[in-house]
């Protein structure tokens, strides 16, 4: 990192992982499309790094229709057998397979609750949990919340989402303020609520 920002201690010096972190994580999403995004990636992510994720983020794009969940709770068998050859992304059938589940369940969460955003917020009470975690090795990798969001979620037909994924994505989506005091985000993303 040639530009000496203190940062979050997991951020490598990768050009792709900083541009995430000081640009993306954390910031507050209410956009229903963009938290589709999230979730899908998350749940891609269960057993990989998120870098890997990062770097296959334009085929994902691409491949699910610009995370779109009314195509994507519509792609068929033949659609998932065009995915597992898609080598820009994860071609692991129950996660593809859970992606166009997910975008159902999540259709049906905006009818019910007139958009996903109003849904998933409730469960922070529509504020960010604003936390100072001094060192990397406080940060927890699952939370009551994330726990609570979990259940609430499987038992909407969601899958590949347990604690630790429903965590990643209150983390990503700003749900959850959990960059370190240090990090120079830290004030920044907690100027923007």
């Amino acid at each position: 990192m040639t530009d000496h920002l203190p940062r979050c201690g997991w951020v490598t010096d990768s050009p792709l992982y900083i541009r995430y972190h000081d640009e993306e994580w954390g910031v507050p999403v209410h956009d229903d499309r963009k938290l589709f995004e999230f979730l899908t990636l998350e749940s891609a992510q269960a057993g990989l790094s998120w870098y890997t994720i990062l770097r296959k983020r334009d085929h994902y794009r691409e491949a699910f229709e610009g995370f779109d969940p009314e195509k994507v709770a519509r792609f068929d068998d033949r659609k998932l057998q065009e995915l597992m050859a898609n080598e820009g992304i994860v071609r692991n059938r129950r996660k593809l397979e859970a992606a166009v589940q997910n975008a159902a369940a999540f259709l049906k969460i905006q009818e019910e609750f007139g958009s996903f955003d109003a849904y998933i917020w409730r469960f922070v009470d529509g504020r960010p949990v604003r936390n100072r975690w001094q060192e990397l090795k406080d940060v927890p990798a699952s939370t009551p919340i994330s726990d609570k969001l979990s259940k609430d979620l499987k038992k909407r037909g969601f899958a590949f989402v347990g604690p630790t994924i429903c965590y990643a994505h209150m983390q990503a989506t700003g749900m959850v303020q959990d960059h370190l005091v240090s990090c120079f985000r830290h004030e920044e993303i907690a100027s923007l609520y």
